[in-house]
Parts: C-alpha cells; structure tokens; sequence
C-alpha cells in the first residue's frame, strides 16, 4: 500500500465516481433474509461468526463533530466497524463502496444501521478531511478520530492491527492496517468478522440477519 499524491479535489471526484459506477452495476435487491439477531448462531454468508469474543467492547473514541464515543452510543443499531484511512489508495475506497453499495440493498432498513470508519492515520485524518471522506460514500456514514493512545485502546479491542510503512517524506507516508469489517448487533455484542473481499450483497444478507 503506497501513500497517495492526488489533490483534495481530484481524490473526492475520484471517490464518488467509483461509488457512482459501483452501484449503478449492483441491482437493488435483496431477498431470502429476515433473521432477528439473537445469541444463537446465524447462517452469515460473508462473515465468520465472533459471537461471543466481545471484540469493540473497549471503543472509545471521537467523532468528527467533536464528540465522545463508545460502544453505548450505538445501542440500538447494527454497527458495521471498518479501520483504515483517508489517502489510502485503493483498499480504504473499494471497502467503503462497497459498504455503501450493501446500505443501497437495504433501502429503508439501513436506517438501523451504522457504518463506522475509524481512521489509523489520526495525524492527517482531521475530522473535517474524515467527515468530508467518509460522507462522500454514503451521508449517513461516520468517521471517528482520537488520540494515538485511544486508537491504540480500541483497535486492541477489535484486535485490528496498523502500523505505519515510512515513505519518500516524513508526510508521504502510507499506513499498513487490517481490511475486514466488524459487524455488531443492536445490543453491542460482536457477531461477524466480513472479509473486504465479499460482495454488498453478501455483506447485506449478513446485516439484515441482526436486523
């Protein structure tokens, strides 16, 4: 993974032109699913079943508008839990898409759902950049940033690993982190490990399974 030199503009444009032609190829339909999310194991399509390892429970972090967040503020949602970074440059926007995409197959039920990117590169990340990148994919997405100790805490928490792989310049740098998402129910407990090379419609089936 190497840093990206694109200008604000041009990296924005870029996004939402993937976005774009990424849904337009993805038929908005969803069927076969309807499961409520319990303690019992779930058929999960694209994930592996977590249950019961309590990954997130120690997420502390801030969102872009300044505000203190933990696992309690997103009871009542399915939680979707990605960690990467605003200049990655290929892993970090096909994820997000793709995200973005499975929120477009659940039409009105993706209310109930959160998504979360949790930047890795809180240095660069200021929470205007993350709030600009993240709601570039979808409105409703959320970035959260924090301290290098807080990220440190929580990405312990998911056992999610980042490290930083030094470049040209001390500021062209790229960040090496783990690509999967982390699906929670609506009571906090984690229930699926969905590996960013699944399909939205895969990744759809699994969320509507805790909705």
């Amino acid at each position: 993974m190497t840093a990206s030199h694109c200008t604000t503009d041009s990296f924005f444009r870029t996004r939402r032109t993937l976005l774009a032609t990424a849904i337009a190829a993805v038929p908005f339909a969803l069927a076969g699913c309807g499961s409520k999310a319990s303690d019992q194991p779930l058929a999960f399509e694209a994930g592996n079943d977590i249950t019961g390892t309590h990954l997130g429970s120690d997420l502390d972090m801030t969102d872009t508008a300044g505000r203190h967040r933990t696992l309690a503020d997103f009871k009542g949602k399915v939680l979707l839990v990605y960690f990467g970074y605003t200049q990655c440059p290929d892993v970090c926007p096909t994820s997000m898409a793709m995200a973005a995409q499975a929120m477009q197959l659940l039409g009105a039920k993706a209310h109930d759902v959160q998504v979360v990117m949790i930047t890795v590169d809180p240095a660069r990340d200021t929470p205007k950049i993350l709030s600009a990148y993240v709601q570039t994919f979808d409105p409703a997405f959320m970035g959260l940033t924090g301290s290098e100790e807080q990220l440190a805490r929580t990405a312990r928490s998911f056992k999610a690993s980042y490290s930083k792989d030094p470049g040209p310049t001390p500021q062209q740098y790229a960040m090496n982190h783990s690509s999967a998402f982390y699906l929670l129910d609506r009571t906090g407990n984690a229930r699926a490990l969905i590996s960013a090379n699944t399909t939205p419609q895969a990744m759809a089936h699994d969320i509507q399974l805790l909705l």
